[in-house]
């Protein structure tokens, strides 16, 4: 009887360890999903980095669960001259940190220019990095690529895509990639007054790396658009791009516009059915404030892993809108994209001070 009592006792208290072992994975597992809840009901601040990331290009390293984000060549007050194309690294798309440039030196296809507006984006496997080679009032801007096999480089230099002079479109900057049904094109242009002026298209090679016909070029909006961007959603493409003086300090006036078009060629409309190949078109997406003025030339949009969309892009602190070296501070800022009535809306429709929700990514 001793003996059965004893093992009777041994029983209990084997069940109650079970039990007590598996309330605490259930316990455990609650708080992840609990720790998961609230990481989601976090906030942010803008901006997500300064002092200058202008122009900004993003891209996620779905291996490393990182994103990159790679801007225009500037100066940033701190002695340390020209950063040419900055790049930054991030888990979240909030807590950004600067790794390193694009260029130790600058590419020599051209004699003298600054590295603008980079658009980055992975083809057959490796990074493609499209890049404007530029000066204020260049009358022969072009548009190079370099390539990497990891987002933080090292990148090498391909050399020029095409000049001003040999497309025939002035101001031949601002790349942006765009593929579909592996097609590729580039789409690129910006402001000015003259006949063959506007936003562009043309067709890649397969291996994005080169334009096989200059003649097949496709206009898409007028001259005073520039930084254009295509997505498609629910089987539209809609046009992003940027218009205003991006880069007077607190005097800037750069804003965001959005049209919409059932062609990937266009023609691309607003709101009010205006074609967007007409000066003055185009629905106002994003404008500035008293706050930060000049919000513009904005990435691609950024899905996170619960479906909502979000968009970087620079904007200007007004009562901080200059570095020591006289650079525009062209901070980096992120807001979400909402959509209605299949047209994006971001916020009031200016910059968002703090937002009261996160991106959400599980690795």
């Amino acid at each position: 009887m001793l003996g059965k009592s004893m093992y009777s006792i041994f029983l209990l208290q084997s069940l109650g360890g079970i039990l007590f072992l598996s309330s605490c994975q259930i316990f455990d597992q609650k708080i992840d999903r609990n720790e998961y809840e609230v990481s989601k009901m976090k906030q942010f601040t803008n901006p997500v980095f300064e002092p200058i990331l202008a122009d900004p290009t993003v891209i996620r390293d779905e291996d490393a669960g990182l994103f990159y984000a790679y801007g225009t060549e500037d100066n940033w007050g701190d002695g340390k001259g020209n950063r040419l194309m900055p790049i930054l690294r991030s888990k979240d798309l909030i807590n950004w940190h600067y790794v390193g440039d694009v260029f130790a030196k600058k590419p020599n296809w051209k004699h003298h220019g600054g590295l603008w507006a980079p658009d980055i984006n992975k083809i057959n496997g490796k990074y493609y990095l499209y890049y404007s080679y530029s000066l204020w009032g260049d009358s022969d801007p072009g548009i190079g690529l370099a390539i990497a096999d990891k987002a933080e480089g090292p990148f090498e230099d391909k050399g020029k895509l095409f000049t001003t002079r040999e497309i025939n479109v002035p101001n031949s900057i601002d790349p942006s990639f765009y593929e579909e049904d592996d097609e590729k094109f580039l789409f690129w242009g910006s402001f000015g007054n003259g006949a063959a002026q506007g936003i562009h298209g043309i067709p890649l090679a397969k291996d994005g790396a080169s334009v096989p016909d200059l003649t097949k070029k496709f206009k898409v909006a007028a001259g005073d658009w520039e930084a254009a961007m295509i997505h498609k959603r629910a089987g539209y493409y809609y046009f992003f791009g940027s218009k205003g003086s991006c880069c007077e300090g607190a005097n800037s006036e750069y804003h965001v516009l959005v049209a919409r078009s059932k062609s990937l060629k266009g023609p691309y409309l607003d709101k009010t059915g205006r074609d967007i190949n007409e000066r003055g078109a185009g629905t106002v997406l994003l404008r500035g404030n008293e706050w930060m003025v000049g919000p513009g030339h904005h990435s691609k949009i950024i899905k996170d892993d619960e479906g909502t969309d979000w968009l970087l892009y620079h904007a200007i602190q007004k009562d901080e809108a200059k570095v020591s070296s006289g650079a525009s501070r062209r901070v980096l800022m992120l807001d979400k994209v909402v959509w209605t009535d299949s047209w994006p809306i971001i916020g009031q429709g200016v910059p968002t001070q703090q937002s009261d929700v996160v991106p959400v990514f599980k690795n």
